[in-house]
């Protein structure tokens, strides 16, 4: 049981774009990509600095772009049996599994990084993460302080969001058991109250989606459930920009599944990271660049064999 999984938001770095432009028909595909939605993407992905890809309008399109290039060059679509993806990843894992056309998942992907932006623009927010700790003793501090466990990630680490104040205070104050707080380079409190404006926008964008049912196991990251029907998975898309990420829970699925295999789509990195505490011997491998590719197809030929 091999799975793939996508990144989320955070994972991007300046340049991270360049090595997959120069693939067979990348830099093309980007191209018509960018036209399509009116966004930049190989400048933003070759150029941009830090500051600017850090912009949730840009930052969630291109890490889409990027996990649908490193997706095509495994070409072996075949090979997995499950998909997930964190956060904004989970649009990559729905056009993988067949629930988006790429066409669809880029354009979704823009409403839904501008939509998002316009909602992080009406209050400072921020987020941290709380590394270590017992996981019920860190909610409940957090929740003290008025913040919001976003992204419950497994293997110790817990993603908290709120105001900037709030913030402030956890840094200040951190929970009984933890080894530390790491503020995070991101534009907003996503997966909390304050994105709520973003998912009348993207259930607008729905209208313009034909959604077909997955073609492997889509496990969604709302509640580590595997997800059937396309229609579903949109719905839970939607409603996703407003709730906690629970990938402690889609990494208890993949165990439940055998699984025996992760491979990380660009930029990767963060996944296999929390896979490896997490699913301890299961081998893993991230696409950071396309010199990783060869290190994916050889894991890919020894699950197979």
């Amino acid at each position: 049981m091999l799975v793939l999984v996508a990144p989320g938001q955070g994972a991007q770095t300046p340049g991270f774009l360049t090595p997959w432009l120069e693939l067979p028909g990348a830099a093309e595909r980007v191209a018509g990509w960018s036209d399509a939605i009116g966004l930049d993407l190989a400048h933003y992905g070759t150029n941009a600095d830090a500051d600017e890809i850090r912009d949730t309008a840009v930052a969630q399109p291109l890490l889409v772009a990027a996990g649908l290039l490193s997706a095509s060059a495994l070409g072996s679509p075949s090979a997995f049996g499950a998909v997930a993806g964190h956060s904004v990843g989970e649009i990559t894992a729905a056009a993988h599994a067949g629930v988006l056309t790429e066409s669809e998942a880029l354009s979704f992907v823009r409403t839904r990084g501008l939509a998002m932006a316009e909602a992080a623009a009406v209050t400072e927010t921020g987020m941290a993460a709380v590394l270590g700790g017992d996981r019920d003793v860190v909610v409940a501090h957090l929740e003290k302080l008025g913040l919001t466990p976003a992204n419950i990630n497994g293997a110790g680490q817990i993603v908290a969001a709120g105001t900037m104040e709030q913030i402030a205070a956890l840094e200040a104050e951190k929970p009984e058991g933890s080894m530390k707080v790491v503020a995070l380079k991101v534009a907003g409190a996503f997966h909390t109250h304050h994105m709520t404006p973003a998912v009348a926008a993207l259930q607008k964008a729905t209208e313009a989606l034909a959604p077909a049912d997955p073609t492997v196991k889509y496990v969604s990251n709302r509640d580590g459930l595997v997800v059937d029907k396309g229609a579903d998975v949109v719905a839970r898309l939607v409603g996703q920009v407003a709730n906690p990420v629970r990938w402690d829970l889609c990494m208890e699925t993949f165990a439940e599944l055998g699984v025996t295999g992760i491979i990380e789509l660009s930029p990767g990195g963060t996944l296999t990271g929390l896979a490896k505490r997490a699913l301890k011997g299961v081998p893993s491998v991230a696409l950071k660049t396309p010199d990783d590719l060869d290190k994916a197809a050889a894991l890919i030929a020894a699950q197979a064999a």
